[in-house]
């Protein structure tokens, strides 16, 4: 059962997504939804960088309930609107403005994000009903399948841009260090419930290895063809597991006080060198976010406010080129004083990478 799984989720999704999820549907409309409960946002200033390097903010806010500090994330897709996107001819008559068609390259950009990111609802709440069925009175067997699948992207990730840079393609260094940091994070994630007994059964472990190995063949290859779509993807993933998580606190947040925290989750979050823990928080300065841990409910906090933290890196990730280390802006003030800086060979997809290939001049 277990093994056919996703190769049924994947099928489904290419013969339903045309019917439901393309024109913001019933999938679009869920995950919307998660966001709506948040309607006071702010956007955040990102690091500070003596470079100019041009960065888009990505929508959060720190929101105080009981002493307690809350990151909420930005709704990332609207099916009505797109970035860069002009007026269409409709929206500016009744503004009382003469009309401007949308480009051509805009409007196909725009049609091709809105299929990327309809598959990408569609299969998130595929996923979310089958685990919904089988752990919707076992929370800690699902955190770890959760936490099982959390970890393939960015495993992904760095293999397709390995794989670039054996090339030549690609000589970004703080994508292949965020996205390190970012499965570092996960895997501790994971510690701490199979800790908590989460990974006992041995149905668990065999569904969430099996849904782990699809994943990762088809994050390659999403990610190779568009690293756009690919970390919509991942952000899908990373929203569902905040509000998971969310619900656990407010739903057991009296019991998990009584109750100690695992070591793996003191170890992580106070213990040894936090560099990697600083490193996947992309838009915090490093050393601003030094967690507490005193029981369980501190671990099932902080791992709340670890996922906000991938879903803005996630986001910021759709941006090509948009994604920098934390620890990179510190570097700045030293390498502003050097004045020749090489520039770093990137790609966006293998198609852009082969073009480039052809096309540029050898180094």
């Amino acid at each position: 059962m277990a093994a056919i799984l996703p190769v049924t989720i994947f099928a489904a999704a290419t013969t339903s997504v045309s019917s439901s999820s393309f024109n913001g549907g019933a999938g679009t409309s869920r995950i919307a939804s998660f966001y709506s409960r948040n309607p006071s946002l702010s956007s955040p200033s990102p690091l500070p960088s003596r470079r100019k390097v041009k960065l888009n903010p990505v929508q959060a806010t720190a929101l105080r309930e009981e002493d307690e500090e809350k990151v909420t994330v930005d709704e990332t897709f609207n099916p009505m609107t797109f970035t860069g996107q002009t007026q269409t001819k409709h929206e500016t008559q009744g503004a009382g403005q003469d009309p401007h068609p949308v480009p051509q390259n805009a409007s196909l950009e725009s049609w091709i994000i809105q299929i990327e990111q309809s598959i990408n609802v569609f299969l998130t709440d595929t996923v979310i009903k089958i685990l919904d069925t089988l752990y919707h009175d076992r929370d800690y067997a699902r955190f770890f399948v959760l936490e099982t699948i959390a970890r393939v992207p960015y495993f992904a990730f760095m293999s397709v841009l390995h794989m670039y840079e054996s090339f030549g393609w690609w000589r970004r260094a703080d994508y292949l260090k965020v996205h390190f940091a970012e499965s570092w994070n996960e895997m501790h994630h994971l510690l701490i419930m199979e800790e908590l007994g989460g990974n006992s059964w041995w149905f668990d472990r065999f569904l969430a290895q099996h849904i782990a190995i699809f994943y990762y063949i088809m994050t390659v290859f999403m990610y190779a063809l568009s690293p756009r779509m690919a970390y919509h993807f991942s952000e899908c993933v990373e929203s569902h597991a905040y509000e998971t998580y969310d619900k656990f606190i407010k739903a057991q947040g009296e019991e998990l006080k009584k109750l100690p925290a695992p070591e793996a989750a003191i170890k992580y979050y106070t213990e040894g060198d936090l560099y990697l823990f600083d490193e996947f928080q992309t838009f915090r300065p490093p050393h601003t976010r030094r967690p507490k841990i005193e029981n369980l409910y501190d671990v099932f906090l902080n791992i709340r406010d670890d996922e906000a933290e991938h879903c803005k890196t996630m986001k910021a990730c759709q941006t090509h080129g948009n994604l920098r280390s934390p620890h990179s802006y510190m570097e700045d003030a030293v390498d502003d004083e050097v004045e020749c800086i090489l520039p770093q060979a990137n790609c966006e997809g293998i198609v852009d990478c082969l073009k480039k290939s052809l096309t540029s001049p050898s180094r």
